[in-house]
């Protein structure tokens, strides 16, 4: 069998989970057939796998209508195989019109959803029109929409009611717990300005509005004042969201120490001496399909603090693995709590309990570690996804 699997991002072009999840997938699958990458970016030297950037036609245009083209580069290349499977809506055209030339069964997998992110009209303009439809049209086409988590399919199902709910599977995103470890490094410490010998919090993410660092930088305020704050936080949305960080970072800075904020593209190595240190790892998102970014700090041994939506839930156990940060939320796709500084103090109390009790939090760390490991391989995920191959291939389109 030979799946072409179409993707924005691709190594070593990779800014996001969905790059990650593409990446692994790839790896894990090319050991029992032919999968061919077809994505965005820069020439890459990877045998299989080819590169398409924006037509030269295309340049000046709206960065959604500069994805259409891209897009279409794709499409022809697409003839041959048995499976298309597209992952963001920046690819999910590509996907969906390579099944139609092609008669071949086109398989989506959802990794966020337009319809959930409304604040990307900030990003695009009226080229979130564009992408709400692209996506929209893919969806309700195609042979199967694989889910990310339980929680993610219920928002699939809730955003695109026609949708038959025998076509949304759900398969976890997965973590290389050999690649992300425990990792013991304090010189790196020291050069990143970190004391290993004081409890921390650690964010690490995009700076965008659905992984809520607003909320945990104004809980942050309330924290003991020995914690100190650690951000990986960069690639901003906007210059908007980018500018309300970087105003509470400052107020914040001015009213405690060790507050540490790393805005550059760090190392993996980096990231896991940071993670394996931390004290714990919050992830404060108000949309989170999944999140990665958990199973990366599981892996790592840190105990983590994440709030109570998306597909969170399913990889954060409530007092195995870390806590859970309870949250009602505005149901217009924004994901604004409902009341905003009852999340924030929610935040601050919940991880105020989980630094001071270092012990507990060691506990959390080891028993995420183990269930990252055991619950989440990528070749658990690739045999899952191979099966779905094998099924829609069978079906047709």
């Amino acid at each position: 069998m030979r799946v072409d699997i179409v993707t924005k991002e691709y190594p070593p072009e990779i800014y996001g989970g969905a790059g990650v999840h593409v990446t692994e997938l790839v790896k894990a699958l090319r050991s029992s057939m032919d999968v061919r990458v077809r994505a965005f970016g820069a020439d890459r030297d990877e045998e299989g796998t080819t590169s398409y950037g924006v037509p030269s036609e295309l340049a000046a245009a709206n960065a959604a209508v500069q994805t259409l083209g891209t897009d279409l580069e794709i499409v022809s290349d697409v003839a041959g195989a048995d499976v298309v499977h597209s992952h963001t809506w920046y690819a999910n055209f590509a996907g969906h019109l390579a099944s139609l030339l092609h008669g071949i069964p086109h398989i989506v997998t959802a990794h966020s959803l337009e319809p959930l992110r409304p604040w990307k009209a900030e990003q695009l303009g009226g080229g979130y029109a564009v992408s709400s439809w692209i996506e929209k049209t893919a969806y309700e086409s195609a042979a199967a929409i694989v889910a990310v988590s339980d929680g993610m399919r219920t928002d699939i199902l809730r955003s695109y009611p026609a949708l038959d709910p025998e076509r949304v599977r759900v398969i976890y995103n997965g973590i290389d717990a050999e690649a992300w470890h425990p990792v013991d490094d304090p010189e790196l410490l020291a050069e990143l300005g970190i004391d290993p010998a004081r409890p921390s919090v650690v964010f690490v993410g995009r700076i965008t509005r659905q992984k809520g660092l607003p909320y945990f930088l104004r809980a942050a305020e309330r924290l003991p004042a020995d914690v100190q704050v650690i951000l990986a936080a960069g690639a901003p949305d906007t210059p908007q969201i980018m500018a309300e960080v970087e105003g509470l970072v400052r107020g914040l800075q001015e009213s405690r120490a060790g507050v540490v904020w790393l805005d550059r593209m760090l190392s993996r190595h980096e990231l896991c001496t940071i993670l394996s240190a931390a004290t714990t790892f919050v992830c404060p998102s108000v949309y989170e399909p999944l999140g990665i970014v958990n199973l990366e700090a599981m892996a790592c041994g840190a105990a983590v603090v994440g709030t109570a939506t998306g597909g969170i839930p399913e990889v954060v156990v409530d007092g195995v693995t870390g806590r859970l940060v309870p949250i009602e939320q505005v149901q217009d796709g924004t994901g604004t709590p409902t009341d905003p500084e009852r999340f924030v103090a929610d935040l601050a109390a919940v991880l105020t309990e989980v630094v001071s009790d270092p012990a507990r939090a060691r506990e959390y760390g080891e028993a995420g570690r183990r269930r990252a490991t055991e619950d989440f391989s990528w070749q658990r995920i690739a045999d899952q996804t191979a099966a779905l191959y094998a099924e829609v291939a069978a079906g047709g389109r």
